[in-house]
């Protein structure tokens, strides 16, 4: 739980950075014709967002896997419907130590 400035600025950065990682990590496995800033947090991965399919969400898995450090369960896959859902699912995943790689 976040009780003070500090741990919620740090939180924050933490996020932005994951994120940006996350992305680019996407881009480069994923070989999609788009820059990290072209891609919006909440955007959906599958179906009218990004137009990933089940492949994609394979090869997502394997990503976040290496690049993090995580297991990702076959209950997460649910999860996984955006930028945003797969940060949540890494920080659930990782304590603050793993993800200063």
């Amino acid at each position: 739980m976040i009780s003070t400035l500090a741990e919620a600025r740090a939180h924050a950065a933490r996020r932005r950075e994951l994120t940006h990682r996350l992305k680019e990590t996407l881009v480069e496995r994923l070989d999609l014709d788009r820059r990290t800033d072209e891609i919006p947090d909440d955007c959906l991965l599958f179906g009218v967002g990004l137009g990933l399919d089940s492949v994609d969400a394979l090869e997502i898995v394997v990503a976040v896997e290496s690049e993090f450090g995580i297991r990702v369960e076959d209950d997460d896959m649910k999860e996984i419907r955006s930028v945003n859902s797969i940060v949540d699912l890494i920080l659930s995943r990782q304590t603050p130590k793993e993800d200063a790689r």
